[in-house]
């Protein structure tokens, strides 16, 4: 059974940084696109930034390309999301899921197969 596991949000001021961590279990990721997406109250779940797993190469949203970050552990099956420079409008409930198949519509919640419980980062001004 895949398993998502999200950590390492919690309480920031603006202008800090946090890590989240995305630990997966269950199968062999290697074929996957793993993304980060987040969501604020009232507002749709939207692409923050995706990972190839084999290969490595990385696709980010507009909103954060420069301060973010995605990487990933092979050894530790384990996906990253380093975000710098955090501002209030990164407030957010964050996931992360895992999408098999092509990299093609990575910033497409709907096409993603699995889903963490999310972790929430919250951004003071």
């Amino acid at each position: 059974q895949v398993q998502l596991v999200e950590s390492g949000g919690g309480l920031v001021q603006a202008g800090g940084s946090l890590r989240l961590s995305c630990a997966a279990s269950g199968r062999t990721f290697s074929s996957y696109v793993m993304g980060w997406f987040r969501q604020a109250p009232g507002k749709e779940r939207e692409f923050v930034a995706a990972i190839r797993w084999s290969g490595g190469t990385t696709y980010y949203a507009d909103s954060v390309k420069g301060r973010f970050t995605i990487s990933r552990n092979n050894t530790e099956n384990t996906v990253y999301l380093q975000m710098n420079i955090l501002k209030p409008e990164d407030t957010a409930n964050y996931y992360c899921a895992a999408k098999s198949g092509s990299y093609i519509y990575f910033n497409n919640p709907r096409r993603y197969d699995y889903w963490g419980q999310g972790t929430q980062v919250t951004v003071s001004s």
